[in-house]
């Protein structure tokens, strides 16, 4: 601890003061003693009162947990309860409400049906409904009562339809015919509407019937069910026979209480009515049906209500027209679309026949909004004449494909297509070619070349052809010819119609025709020809129209060109197909020759001379067969083919044998002599026999082995030295056809082992 002085200073230091001395110190303890001493005292008794302040507290809080909180838990309860049978009782009475609300309406609309008062009853109805509905809807408070007001509510309703339909029977009353084949002219010519004019006296005080009674079918919602069935039924036996029938004509009679509607015949001018007698008949039949029936006014249901009030024209129009419009675009539109361009312009009055028809429709509100589908497709003319000349274009091409083949035309250089001239694309160009043409003459020397091509150069050679194709290709011209004069549309379509006909030739005809181009052989020809004739027009078709067509198709897109190789190769492959069968028919017909084998065998030579003369015979049918139809480079090519196929296999059957005999030798050369005698006879290509000759002489041109055959023909008469002389060290005609080894092998056969015979065969090498 500090020394005695400072200790003194540090507690008057602490009290606040300064260095003092000690009886201050004494007497400023005993002051702050005795103001701290009742500040005490005074804390001491907040405390003693908090204390008791505390356990008061804790008394209440006692009392409010055992009392207060179990009264107020109680009321509570009975306030929930309270509450509970007030939202029950609420229920209750509205309810009560709505079950008197049904009952006010079922007593109110008994009253107006008895009346006749059809709108009031129908919309007390409503009410009814809508009570009902709302009862339905309160869930956890079903009433056993609502299933009895339910079948109420239905009965009363069907009654109340049965007395409207009863009422509607009055107003529109059919007759139809008692035939369920409603389709027949007879039957249609028995149909009948009668139309009520005037109300009867007991219902003029509830107002127009025809609003009543239609108005309370709107209420009920059974006026769209009504008209629809109106609607189809004026469809059915009205509407769609007028456009239909060209002879029927509706025939009104008034009489004093009834307007009646029927048909009236009389003899067609034509198979299809013109649009604007159509519109005129339909017109009528609308005029007649808004005067005395649809010219109504209604409140459309609140929750089908969008424009107020509309008439019962235009509620059946929405119901029938769509239907309507497309019959008329169906029988009518489509029938009186011009198939020739030049009648195109006559058009223009179908358009405005159809546009005063809708604004006819329109002004009785049979029709609302803005131009219908009727109207379009009358206006899109252009489109559908294309369409249809297109359609009636690959119709025709088609019936001409699937017709006979065999029915023929022939074709010559001098042929041509029977087509309009057509005019001179360049206009005046012939003009400065010929000032040209003048000018190169006056100042140049001539160049051209005196030899000059054939006029008939690239000209189809002379042939037959099925009379259909010509027809096809005439259709072809015609078409495109067409397309010259029609819109750039029009123009387009038509010109890749065309193309679909030689497309759909090339589909059509191989596959529909398949049996008859494989089992005869005339016919292969024809196809063959027919083939190369539309691929020979091809290759000119889309230049001669080039300048003609329109802007789109002149750039190069104007062409057939890339279809020539298609039918080119569809032609020949048809042909070759043939002739692959007729070498099958050789080959089999020579095998039944056994081998050329043994002919001193009696049955042996018979076998093989049979063999010849089928060959012969086979070949000969064939060229009467393909005679004047092929043409004659084409004709003698197949014939050569043909009898170079025999003839081949003729050489080798008998090149083959190991062992001939004299008399073996003198039958082959016989039978060998045949086919060359008789070979040139089977190439009649022309019907004149004088002018077939030249060709016969020629055979060695077509037939590639006929100078061999004709050397193994000298051969089985030969002895060794004429061969070897005939071998000529290798530089003989009989080195020209046969090899080394070849002759060889027939010196073997003919001739015995024999120094002459090794001397000959060592000459052949």
């Amino acid at each position: 601890s500090p020394p005695h002085g400072t200790k003194q200073r540090w507690l008057f230091h602490q009290l606040g003061g300064e260095d003092v001395g000690r009886g201050e110190v004494c007497n400023m303890i005993n002051k702050k003693y005795n103001e701290f001493l009742p500040s005490m005292q005074s804390a001491e008794d907040l405390v003693s009162q908090l204390e008791g302040l505390s356990s008061n507290i804790d008394l209440l809080k006692a009392g409010i947990e055992n009392e207060v909180t179990q009264d107020l838990n109680i009321a509570v309860a009975e306030f929930t309860e309270l509450k509970q049978q007030l939202e029950r009782d609420t229920l209750v009475l509205s309810i009560l409400k709505k079950l008197q609300e049904f009952d006010t309406a079922i007593k109110e609309y008994n009253t107006a049906l008895l009346e006749k008062k059809y709108v009031a009853a129908a919309q007390q109805l409503e009410k009814a409904r809508c009570s009902l509905k709302m009862l339905e809807s309160r869930k956890g408070f079903e009433l056993k009562i609502l299933k009895a007001l339910g079948t109420e509510l239905t009965v009363q309703t069907q009654n109340m339809l049965y007395h409207l339909g009863e009422e509607w029977q009055k107003l529109a009353v059919w007759k139809l015919p008692p035939s369920k084949e409603s389709s027949s002219l007879e039957s249609v010519m028995h149909s009948e509407l009668h139309l009520r004019t005037v109300p009867s006296k007991e219902e003029e005080i509830a107002g127009p019937p025809v609003a009543s009674v239609l108005q309370a079918f709107a209420v009920l919602g059974e006026l769209h069910t009504k008209l629809k069935i109106f609607g189809q039924l004026l469809l059915k036996y009205i509407l769609k026979p007028l456009i239909s029938y060209p002879c029927l004509q509706p025939f009104t009679e008034e009489q004093s209480d009834v307007f009646i509607l029927r048909f009236k015949s009389k003899e067609p001018n034509l198979d299809h009515s013109s649009p604007m007698e159509v519109f005129d008949k339909i017109k009528l039949i609308f005029e007649v049906l808004h005067k005395y029936l649809l010219n109504v006014p209604l409140e459309q249901p609140a929750e089908d209500r969008k424009n107020g009030r509309v008439t019962l024209a235009e509620l059946l129009g929405d119901a029938i027209w769509e239907e309507l419009s497309d019959c008329l675009i169906q029988n009518c539109l489509v029938n009186s679309i011009p198939t020739n361009s030049s009648k195109l312009e006559q058009y223009v009055e179908v358009i405005k026949s159809t546009e005063e028809f809708e604004k006819a429709l329109k002004d009785m509100q049979f029709l609302k909004g803005d131009t219908t589908d009727l109207l379009k497709y009358a206006r899109n003319v252009n489109s559908h004449f294309a369409n249809k000349k297109c359609q009636d274009v690959i119709v025709a091409a088609r019936n001409l494909m699937t017709s006979e083949i065999h029915n023929t035309v022939k074709i010559t250089p001098d042929s041509s297509v029977a087509l309009p001239r057509l005019p001179n694309p360049g206009a005046g160009d012939h003009l400065k070619m010929q000032k040209t043409s003048k000018l190169l003459h006056n100042n140049m020397v001539n160049l051209e070349n005196e030899t000059k091509l054939s006029q008939y150069t690239f000209s189809l050679p002379t042939c037959r052809i099925s009379s259909s194709v010509e027809k096809l290709m005439e259709l072809a011209y015609q078409t495109l010819l067409e397309a010259t004069a029609s819109t750039d549309q029009c123009c387009i379509q038509l010109f890749y119609s065309v193309r679909n006909i030689f497309q759909l030739f090339y589909d059509v005809v191989p596959t529909y025709h398949k049996e008859n181009l494989q089992k005869l052989p005339q016919l292969a020809a024809l196809h063959h020809n027919n083939c190369m004739y539309i691929a020979h027009h091809l290759l000119t078709l889309g230049h001669q129209f080039r300048y003609r067509l329109t802007n789109i198709l002149c750039d190069g897109a104007a062409t057939f060109v890339d279809l020539v190789p298609g039918f080119r190769r569809l032609g020949m492959e048809c042909f070759l197909a043939q002739m692959r069968v007729q070498k099958g028919e050789i080959l089999e017909r020579l095998s039944s020759a056994r081998n050329f084998s043994n002919m001193d065998d009696e049955e042996n030579y018979c076998a093989a001379n049979k063999a010849i003369r089928q060959v012969l015979h086979q070949l000969k049918r064939l060229g009467k067969v393909w005679q004047d139809v092929l043409p004659v480079n084409v004709y003698c090519k197949a014939m050569g083919t043909l009898l170079n196929t025999a003839l081949t296999e003729i050489v080798t059957r008998i090149a083959a044998l190991e062992d001939i005999s004299a008399e073996d030798a003198d039958r082959l050369y016989s039978l060998c002599k045949t086919m060359v005698e008789e070979g040139p006879q089977v190439f009649t290509p022309l019907p004149e026999d004088d002018k077939n000759k030249k060709y016969q002489e020629e055979v060695p041109v077509y037939v590639q082995k006929w100078m061999t055959f004709k050397e193994l023909m000298i051969i089985l008469q030969a002895n060794l030295q004429e061969i070897v002389d005939q071998w000529a060290d290798g530089k003989g005609p009989l080195a020209a056809e046969f090899s080394a080894a070849e002759v060889k092998s027939l010196i073997r056969a003919l001739f015995q082992n024999t120094e002459r015979r090794a001397a000959a065969l060592a000459k052949i090498k």
